[in-house]
């Protein structure tokens, strides 16, 4: 499909195959069609996302090293379940809490100790505020940008300080320790890219709350979903967490630029043009998913997916390529937080659920508001209450009972 792109003509490809020639080397150049809002909101300048070659190779060893090797996925889960233990205790009898920002919230905290960073309660909830800014203001113009540019100014010079000390102090294994010591080419990172790239991972965690919210849309609109969570099998919680990632809209497409004459299918894409995968698309082509518009995590039991067919983090290969290094811990988080939700008695009072498809990133427009009871419920899910009633006139959900909206 050819349109145009803010002026810039544009083209928009969809499927394995086009991911495949969409992350090809060579092919595009991502530095050169990020948005310079993009940049300034969501990753930051200097950032590893405005890279490419070998300049992008070298920079993303550092990201690598520290999600896919040894256990940090398995043990920043382990903290963030352990977040969510102690705030069910105190949502528990209390008033109304939005899943969104309490996920960010806890998930803050425990990235920051897995981080090494300070964990002072009103720094971490000023982490948290300030990413879920930055991941909602990326792309669009008006007051969510102006929050993302505050939230991003004030956390990069707040980590550029902590960086700056920590230089003074000997190498260790904490994450911290290890983006501040890092060299590009045998010099230091300046403390302000530092801090950008440290953002890079604290950012991306934080922002795995979505998914979280998108979780608990899925208990409340299919609930026999949470009833296989609570079994606590492993195999079904990952593919759970696949499933989620797969049906829920976050970011509907990826760009880059030709960096040369292309051809495409057949179809011949000039250098300079601007190439738009089309994520949403391919996580819901019904060639590659069956029925793609049915939540079913089951489609992803005894099932690896390849490097280019579930892309809702990019395709290819986390170490050489451009696909999020941080998907392993995506997985993760979501796995052990969507348990621990199903696990907990908790209700959906009256709210709007519909997710408008025209907002980037896309969310449940009340940001999913949980009720947790101070006693469980009497056969909750006998009896039908709210959060847990499977009959499509449930009142609750009547005014939205579809998952998405157009927005119209």
């Amino acid at each position: 499909m050819r349109t145009r792109v803010l002026g810039r003509p544009a083209v928009g490809i969809c499927g394995p195959e086009a991911a495949r020639f969409f992350y090809t080397p060579g092919h595009l150049d991502r530095s050169s069609a990020l948005p310079g809002l993009v940049v300034r909101t969501l990753f930051g300048r200097g950032a590893v996302h405005t890279l490419d070659g070998s300049a992008h190779r070298h920079r993303k060893t550092l990201f690598t090293a520290l999600l896919l090797d040894g256990d940090g996925a398995a043990r920043l889960a382990e903290l963030a379940g352990r977040e969510f233990d102690v705030a069910a205790a105190r949502w528990r009898g209390g008033p109304p809490v939005r899943l969104l920002d309490e996920s960010a919230r806890m998930i803050a905290a425990a990235v920051a100790r897995w981080v090494g960073v300070p964990e002072d309660d009103r720094e971490i909830d000023a982490l948290a505020r300030d990413c879920l800014a930055m991941v909602d203001g990326f792309a669009t113009v008006g007051p969510r940008t102006a929050r993302a540019l505050l939230a991003r100014e004030t956390q990069e010079r707040r980590l550029s300080k902590i960086i700056a000390s920590v230089r003074s102090q000997p190498v260790t294994k904490s994450p911290l320790s290890i983006v501040a010591h890092h060299r590009d080419d045998g010099e230091l990172l300046d403390p302000r890219t530092a801090a950008v790239e440290l953002l890079n991972i604290v950012r991306p965690a934080i922002a795995v709350a979505w998914f979280v919210a998108f979780a608990g849309h899925a208990m409340d609109m299919w609930p026999r979903h949470q009833s296989r969570l609570r079994a606590g099998d492993d195999e079904y919680t990952k593919a759970f967490a696949h499933e989620v990632r797969r049906f829920y809209p976050f970011v509907p497409f990826l760009g880059g630029q030709a960096t040369r004459d292309l051809f495409f299918q057949g179809e011949p894409i000039p250098a300079g043009t601007l190439v738009l995968l089309d994520v949403y698309g391919q996580n819901h082509d019904p060639e590659l998913w069956p029925d793609p518009y049915t939540f079913d995590p089951r489609r992803f039991l005894g099932r690896e997916s390849g490097e280019f067919d579930l892309i809702p983090q990019g395709g290819g290969d986390p170490r050489t390529g451009h696909r999020c290094p941080g998907e392993q811990v995506t997985v993760a988080l979501l796995g052990t937080l969507a348990r621990r939700l199903a696990e907990l008695d908790h209700y959906l009072p009256p709210q709007e659920t519909a997710i408008d498809l025209s907002r980037i990133p896309a969310r449940p427009r009340d940001r999913i508001t949980l009720i947790v009871p101070e006693h469980r419920p009497v056969s909750s899910f006998q009896r039908g209450e709210p959060g847990f009633d499977s009959h499509p006139d449930s009142p609750h959900l009547s005014a939205s009972r579809s998952p998405v909206s157009d927005g119209s």
